[in-house]
C-alpha cells in the first residue's frame, strides 16, 4: 500500500467567509473545488487543507504545519492582513512555533524545527 494524499479537513460553519479567509491565508484561490461546500488548497505535493461546509464541528480542527523559516512566514501572513500569536521555542528547544486562528477558532500552528 502506498499513501499519494493526506488531507487535513477543515470544517466550517459559514464556508464563504471560511473560503476568503483561506484565501487570504494561502495567497489564493482554492486548487480544487470538489464538490459543493467542498474545496482544497494543495500546499504540498501530498498534503492539503480540505474546507468542508460541516456547522457541528466548525472550530475543532488543529493543524500543524511544517515550515522551514517561521519568520518569513510570519512576515507574509502579516502582509494579508493576518498575524500568528505566540511566537516562541517550544519547552524541549527543538522548535519554534506559532499559531493563528480561523474565522470559526480552527487552529493553525506552524513549527519551525531549530
Amino acid at each position: 500500500m502506498t499513501v499519494t494524499n493526506v488531507l487535513a479537513v477543515v470544517p466550517t460553519a459559514d464556508f464563504d467567509a471560511a473560503s476568503t479567509w483561506y484565501e487570504r491565508f494561502t495567497g489564493r484561490p482554492a486548487d480544487r473545488v470538489p464538490m459543493d461546500g467542498c474545496s482544497e488548497w494543495q500546499l504540498i505535493p501530498g498534503g492539503a487543507i480540505q474546507l468542508i461546509r460541516d456547522a457541528e464541528h466548525a472550530g475543532s480542527a488543529q493543524l500543524t504545519i511544517g515550515v522551514d523559516d517561521l519568520d518569513a512566514h510570519a512576515a507574509v501572513l502579516t502582509e494579508r492582513g493576518l498575524s500568528l500569536r505566540g511566537v516562541a521555542g517550544t519547552p524541549s528547544g527543538q522548535f519554534r512555533i506559532g499559531s493563528i486562528d480561523d474565522p470559526d477558532g480552527n487552529t493553525i500552528t506552524f513549527g519551525q524545527p531549530l
